[in-house]
């Protein structure tokens, strides 16, 4: 259960996508607005809670790196202890997000796994290895990963009672995400301090792996051009996964490295 936590705390910040055109080469790093940021999350199943998962975005010298953190706390660690850690990179290229990568390093109790997915979208296929073993996939340029899923959605003008149908590649699978936003508004009180108006956005979820199943998922985002997640909620075999938003800041893009080690967060909202 605290497992499912984990990798549903996760799935808050990595639910959805853009669908993408037809991509050129030109990079254009511009495409993203989120470079600087910095989320951090507190994981609860119902009224308890599990554990904390982080969202830090840097620059790279020709596109972006999307690192996320999940843990359990250190009461739960006696039992399930989760320390999951995940980097995303793209490129822009002609103003639209392209993935390169997706490096999963999953500690979980007794389970460990490391699975690593290169998006080869100028072959126009997918590389995943995982065991030292490597396969490969068909799969189109403009894909992404469900990490830059996430990331990319922020930045449609989403509109209420608009579905959006979104191509993507993850757990070995290419498929497409049914996004739903939802014909009502909540207003929802943020880590710095002020209520703001959020919208309701419910994904279809086909298939397991990192959103730990096919259940039901609803994430609230500001409804602003940012589309900040201020909550996620993910109903389960038993009961509900909860995931709010605890410290939000977004600073002057830096060039990331490639150290897996989330930045402390710190309370407040700089933009």
């Amino acid at each position: 259960m605290v497992k499912q936590a984990c990798r549903i705390a996760l799935a808050a910040l990595i639910a959805m996508m853009l669908p993408v055109m037809a991509l050129a080469e030109k990079s254009n790093p511009d495409c993203i607005p989120y470079v600087g940021e910095h989320m951090s999350f507190d994981v609860g199943w119902e009224f308890i809670n599990a554990g904390s998962a982080t969202m830090d975005i840097t620059a790279t010298a020709e596109g972006w790196q999307a690192k996320t953190f999940a843990r359990t706390n250190k009461a739960l660690d006696l039992f399930k202890k989760v320390r999951d850690y995940i980097t995303a990179e793209g490129v822009c290229v002609n103003g639209h997000m392209q993935s390169t990568l997706f490096d999963a390093n999953l500690h979980e109790r007794k389970y460990t796994a490391q699975k690593r997915t290169e998006f080869l979208w100028k072959e126009n296929r997918v590389s995943h290895t995982q065991h030292q073993i490597s396969e490969y996939f068909d799969v189109p340029a403009g894909h992404l990963s469900v990490i830059d899923a996430f990331l990319a959605v922020r930045q449609l003008e989403l509109k209420a009672g608009e579905t959006y149908k979104i191509p993507i590649f993850d757990s070995r699978e290419r498929y497409e995400i049914e996004v739903n936003i939802q014909n009502k508004r909540e207003t929802l009180l943020t880590p710095w301090g002020e209520k703001v108006s959020c919208l309701l956005v419910t994904p279809k979820l086909k298939t397991a792996g990192i959103f730990t199943n096919r259940g039901e998922m609803t994430l609230w985002m500001t409804d602003d051009a940012r589309h900040i997640p201020i909550q996620m909620m993910a109903k389960i075999k038993f009961g509900r996964i909860f995931a709010h938003l605890t410290a939000y800041s977004h600073t002057a893009p830096v060039i990331a490295n490639n150290t897996a080690t989330p930045i402390p967060a710190k309370n407040g909202k700089q933009l």
